[in-house]
């Protein structure tokens, strides 16, 4: 309901979307065997379960027009997997599917859908994986690294990039 509310106040507000970044993501990491139900719903729900949501509100104000672009951000976990996150792996890697089968079903009226999986990029959100309380990285980011082809890490203006070129 907030999501079609969403768009309602939008296309009120500026007469039609062009655009929609699905760029929710939380985590609730452990190992699986430890993983309540709740952990699992929670990240499901607004990693995946948001792109669905907004994606399935801004349908029909994009199939009218007949253009619009969606982007869904995703990750490299969804592609790779990652030790204690299935369920944030899960979440990404259907984030992938559904985009591959939403630009499948709306792109006959030339709504265009992109999935972008970056690599590890430091956020708030992963900031204590990846880096020591005194700013030294953390034997898992070096790990990380090492498996990484540019031996470093994301910079967000990298994912914006990334994000503006598909908007166009």
């Amino acid at each position: 309901e907030s999501s079609n509310e969403l768009v309602q106040n939008v296309v009120a507000d500026f007469g039609t979307i062009d655009i929609l970044v699905n760029n929710a993501g939380i985590t609730k990491d452990g190992a699986l065997k430890r993983m309540t139900e709740e952990q699992w719903d929670m990240v499901i729900s607004v990693n995946l379960k948001s792109v669905f949501n907004l994606t399935k509100a801004v349908q029909p104000v994009m199939w009218k027009k007949g253009a619009g672009s969606v982007i869904n951000v995703s990750s490299v976990v969804g592609v790779s997997g990652n030790a204690n996150q299935c369920n944030y792996s899960a979440s990404k890697a259907g984030i992938i599917g559904f985009t591959k089968s939403a630009a499948k079903e709306m792109g006959i009226r030339n709504i265009r859908h992109n999935a972008i999986a970056p690599g590890f990029l430091v956020s708030a959100q992963n900031y204590k994986l990846l880096f020591n309380e005194d700013g030294t990285p953390t034997a898992r980011s070096a790990k990380i690294l090492s498996g990484t082809p540019m031996g470093r890490f994301v910079d967000s203006s990298e994912l914006l990039g990334a994000t503006l070129f598909l908007c166009d």
